[in-house]
């Protein structure tokens, strides 16, 4: 079975598009769970009845999202874990691709992502998630990995309140876990750029990838972060 773990803080909209997305897709293949981590202070999602027997929502002991994903997996009961943000939509074949994936004998995987916009800029960014690069291991390309390979790489580092993915992915590369890329677009939301500009968004991303490279401390990436960019905004897809 795959888990899909959603960590989430105050995405009711975005949820209440994005579960029965996953519905549709479990329905036809029979593969998955759905664990929504809620974050400590989020707005309640407890009551939604989305889904059915494959569908449980959680409430995390404090806000972070790798805090959120590691209780999240915890209560999972799948062999494979899926990490997804709550504005992402997955493409109709995600499932199988993830256990293609696997049964072609690797460990863990990755998606590229096209973004809901039709900025040329945009669709320049996101040509490059189909490459293994300097910005692969991003949140917003969905890592799944095995439960037994994520519990022995030590989960995610819940200090890391900024870039856990990054981190995570550092520690995938240096005990060589097998990885792939799977070149089936996910759907991801623009509204960070919607919010901000294109460049002060690259040259943020940037900056940071590069400190976080460089060993910074995470809360200074997280202040850095929340100086140069709006993030109080949600939007679902649609």
């Amino acid at each position: 079975m795959i888990s899909i773990i959603i960590p989430a803080h105050n995405e009711t909209a975005n949820l209440d598009e994005l579960l029965p997305c996953l519905d549709r897709l479990n329905n036809s293949t029979g593969l998955m769970e759905v664990v929504v981590a809620l974050s400590a202070t989020s707005a309640g999602y407890e009551t939604r009845d989305q889904l059915e027997s494959n569908f449980s929502v959680i409430r995390c002991s404090a806000n972070g999202r790798a805090l959120q994903m590691n209780e999240g997996a915890e209560v999972a009961k799948g062999e494979i874990l899926a990490f997804m943000h709550a504005d992402v939509r997955p493409p109709s074949d995600f499932l199988v691709n993830i256990r293609d994936a696997m049964d072609n004998g690797y460990d863990a995987g990755f998606f590229s992502y096209r973004f809901d916009s039709n900025s040329p800029l945009l669709r320049v960014n996101a040509s490059f998630t189909g490459k293994d690069g300097f910005f692969t291991g991003g949140g917003d390309q969905c890592l799944f990995i095995l439960k037994a390979c994520f519990q022995a790489l030590g989960k995610f580092d819940s200090r890391q309140v900024l870039m856990e993915d990054f981190e995570f992915f550092e520690r995938m590369k240096k005990n060589r876990v097998s990885y792939t890329i799977i070149k089936n677009d996910l759907l991801v939301s623009a509204r960070k750029y919607e919010l901000n500009s294109y460049l002060r968004i690259n040259l943020t991303n940037l900056l940071l990838v590069v400190m976080f490279r460089m060993g910074a401390p995470a809360r200074r990436l997280k202040g850095i972060h929340d100086f140069m960019l709006k993030t109080e905004y949600q939007k679902p897809l649609g």
